[in-house]
C-alpha cells in the first residue's frame, strides 16, 4: 500500500526495481532533525546541505534490497478549506476540531517536486494523489524555501544582517488610575514593531489586575500558543471579572490553536462565543467598562494586526487605544452584532463590514471625484496586503478619471493597473517589502482640505468587504492624524530603498533615488523616528 503523506510534509520520492517488479518507494524527511547542515571545512568558507539532498544522494540505503531508478524530494500540499455547516451542527467547536483532524489526509492541490525528477516518478505521484498537470511545480532548488530561512541563525556574519532593534517601549505608568487618567486625556496611537506591543497586552493585564474594572470583551483570530493576551484574559476571569471573548475557530492554518485556546478560556470560566453564522471575524477589538470615579465608561483598543506578541515584533501594524465615547460605544455595538447575532446595527463613526464598509469607501471615493471636478484638494492615499475587489478598483478608475490623485501601497495582489492613459493615468502603485512584513491598513482622503484617516483590518478584497466582519475606525484626534500621515504614508512614498512601483503593463521596477537625495528606506526612517530621531521627509 501507498505510505501516507501528510500535508506539506517533504519526502523522497523513489522508482524502485526488485524481484522482477517496479515500484515506487516513499521516504517522509524527519521533522525532528535539522533540514539544513554545515559541512565541515578546512577553510573560512561555510558550506551547507540540505538534509532532503543527503537521503537523495543515498536513496539506495534507504530502499535496501531494490535498485533505485531515480529519485527526488517531494511535498503535497492537500486541502486546508473547511467544510463545515454551521447551521446544523450541534457543536461548532466539536464539528471544527473533527475537521481539522483530517485534514492531514485531505484531498491534494498541489505537488512540488525538484526540477530534475524523473518524469516517470512526477507521472505516477501525479496518478497517486489525482493532479493533473497545471498542478505540479517544478522547484529550481530545495522544495521547501521556508526552510532556507535556518541559515540566518547558522552564519556568524553580523555585516549580512540587519542591526538589533528592540521595539521602545511606551511610557505609561503601572498605576490604573494613572494609566486609565492618560487614556481618557488623549488616544494613544501605536504603531508596531517599532513601539512595543507590551501597552496593548499592558491594557488587558491592567484590566485584569484593576478591581475596578467590571468586563472585558475581546476578539481572537490568530493569537499564538502561547499568547500572552489569553492568560491575561484568563487571569481576569479568576478574578471575578465579566469577559467575553470571541474565536475565531475558521482562521486558516490557526484552527487547531484556536480550538485549544478556546477549551481552555472555557475552562476558566469565560464565555466563549464564535461570531455570525457564515462569516469570518477578522477584526481587531478590545474593550473593557471600569467604574470611574464620575461614571461607568468604555476603553477599547482598535487594530490593524492580530493579538500576537510574537508577530507584533515582525509584522507592521497600527493600534489605537482610546476612551472617546463615540467610538467606544460602536465598539460596543460591533460586540454586540456578534453576540447577539443582529446584523440591523447602526454605525455612525465606525465602517463595519459586511454591512457598511464597502459602500463607505466607495462613497469616500467618489467623494473625492466630487471635490476633484469642483477645484478643490482631492487625493487618495491607500495602504494594505492586497487589491481585489471589482466595484473599488472601478471606483478609483473613475475618480483617476476626474481628477483625483490615487497613491496605493499594496504589499501583495493587486488587479489594478496602474498609468494606464486615459484610464489610470493619475494613479501610481507600490509594493515595499522590507525587514518587516508590511500589515497595516490606511486610508486617507483629502476630502477638500477637511482631511480623513483611516485604520482598520479589512484590505479590498472581495472576502474582506463581504464575508468577514471588519472594522474600519477613524483617527478623530488632528495631531495622529499628521502623525499617521507624515510618519507612515509620507515615508511610504518617500521610499527610494525597499519600493517597487507598478508599470502599466503589470511589472514592477525598483524606485531609484532622486539625483540629489539619498534613497530612503521607509522601515529604517520609521526605526529612527521610533528611537527619537526628527525626521521629515516633507521638508527634503
Amino acid at each position: 500500500p501507498f505510505p501516507r503523506v501528510l500535508n506539506k510534509a517533504l519526502c523522497i520520492g523513489a522508482l524502485l526495481e526488485g524481484q522482477g517488479q517496479s515500484m515506487m518507494g516513499v521516504a517522509t524527511v524527519p521533522r525532528v532533525l535539522p533540514r539544513i547542515l554545515r559541512i565541515p571545512s578546512q577553510d573560512d568558507e561555510l558550506h551547507f546541505v540540505t538534509l532532503a539532498g543527503i537521503m537523495d544522494l543515498q536513496a539506495s540505503e534507504l530502499f535496501r534490497g531494490y535498485q533505485v531508478l531515480g529519485s527526488a524530494p517531494f511535498r503535497v500540499t492537500r486541502n486546508s478549506e473547511l467544510y463545515v455547516n454551521e447551521e446544523d451542527a450541534d457543536n461548532l467547536l466539536e464539528e471544527i476540531e473533527e475537521q481539522v483532524s483530517k485534514q492531514s489526509q485531505a484531498d491534494a492541490v498541489r505537488l512540488e517536486i525538484a526540477a530534475g525528477a524523473p518524469d516517470q516518478l512526477v507521472s505516477l505521484l501525479q496518478q497517486q494523489f489525482g493532479l493533473d498537470d497545471s498542478l505540479v511545480f517544478r522547484a529550481n532548488g530545495p522544495v521547501n524555501l521556508h526552510r532556507v530561512m535556518a541559515l540566518y541563525g547558522l552564519i556568524s556574519r553580523p555585516a549580512l544582517k540587519d542591526a538589533p532593534f528592540a521595539p521602545v517601549e511606551r511610557d505609561l505608568s503601572q498605576e490604573p488610575e494613572t494609566f486609565f487618567a492618560a487614556i481618557r486625556a488623549g488616544d494613544i496611537l501605536l504603531h508596531h514593531p517599532y513601539e512595543s506591543f507590551s501597552t496593548v497586552i499592558d491594557f488587558i493585564r491592567m484590566a485584569a489586575n484593576d478591581p475596578k474594572v467590571l468586563a472585558i470583551k475581546q476578539t481572537i483570530y490568530r493569537t499564538g500558543d502561547d499568547s500572552e493576551v489569553g492568560q491575561a484574559l484568563i487571569d481576569a476571569a479568576e478574578r471575578g471579572k465579566e469577559v467575553t471573548v470571541l474565536v475565531e475557530l475558521k482562521a486558516r492554518g490557526d484552527e487547531a490553536a484556536n480550538i485549544e485556546w478556546a477549551k481552555r478560556l472555557e475552562d476558566s470560566g469565560i464565555h466563549v462565543i464564535y461570531g455570525i453564522m457564515g462569516l469570518k471575524t477578522h477584526c481587531k477589538l478590545s474593550m473593557l467598562v471600569r467604574r470611574d470615579q464620575d461614571s461607568l465608561r468604555r476603553y477599547a483598543h482598535l487594530g490593524t494586526g492580530n493579538y500576537n506578541h510574537t508577530t507584533a515584533r515582525l509584522y507592521t501594524d497600527l493600534g489605537l487605544i482610546t476612551a472617546e465615547p463615540t467610538i467606544t460605544s460602536e465598539v460596543a455595538e460591533v460586540f454586540n452584532l456578534l453576540t447577539a447575532h443582529n446584523r440591523a446595527s447602526q454605525f455612525e463613526q465606525l465602517l463595519v463590514a459586511p454591512s457598511g464598509l464597502m459602500q463607505g469607501m466607495l462613497d469616500r471615493i467618489e467623494r473625492e471625484s466630487e471635490h476633484a471636478r469642483a477645484g478643490r484638494p482631492a487625493a487618495v492615499i491607500a495602504k494594505m496586503n492586497g487589491l481585489m475587489d471589482p466595484a473599488i478598483i472601478k471606483a478609483l478608475y473613475a475618480a483617476s478619471q476626474a481628477g483625483v490623485e490615487i497613491d496605493l501601497i499594496v504589499r501583495g495582489i493587486c488587479c489594478l493597473r496602474a498609468g494606464l492613459d486615459g484610464i489610470s493615468e493619475n494613479i501610481r502603485v507600490y509594493s515595499i517589502i522590507g525587514r518587516f512584513l508590511e500589515h497595516s491598513r490606511v486610508f486617507y482622503f483629502a476630502n477638500g482640505g477637511d482631511e480623513e484617516v483611516w485604520l482598520g483590518s479589512a484590505d479590498w478584497m472581495n472576502r474582506n468587504l463581504r464575508a468577514r466582519v471588519e472594522v474600519v475606525f477613524p483617527i478623530l484626534d488632528p495631531d495622529l492624524k499628521r502623525r499617521v500621515y507624515r510618519e507612515l504614508l509620507a515615508f511610504a512614498l518617500a521610499d527610494r530603498a525597499k519600493s517597487r512601483q507598478m508599470c502599466p503593463d503589470g511589472t514592477y521596477i525598483r524606485r531609484q533615488p532622486e539625483c540629489d537625495s539619498p534613497g530612503h528606506s521607509m522601515q529604517e526612517l520609521l526605526m529612527r523616528t521610533a528611537l527619537g530621531e526628527d525626521i521629515d521627509v516633507l521638508e527634503n
